[in-house]
């Protein structure tokens, strides 16, 4: 998938409140092919369980957790 498109997705996610942090730096994202959880880890890393990012090892609702990660960051 094109960045851009991975990013309009993201955005999207964000939008329709489809990211909910959850325990644990692990986030509960509603994709549009089932739900899946994007974890941090310690060295603030991140993954998803989803089937693309599974063998692409990037998707829409890591970029969706980075860009929430991001603003909140910038309030903070």
């Amino acid at each position: 998938m094109p960045l851009s498109k991975m990013v309009d997705k993201a955005d999207k996610l964000l939008r329709q409140k489809r990211v909910m942090p959850l325990d644990g730096g692990r986030y509960n994202v509603i994709g549009d092919h089932g739900t899946y959880i994007v974890q941090v880890s310690p060295t603030g890393s991140l993954s998803c369980n989803c089937p693309g990012f599974q063998s692409k090892r990037r998707c829409s609702h890591v970029a969706a957790v980075l860009i929430l990660r991001e603003i909140k960051k910038g309030k903070g």
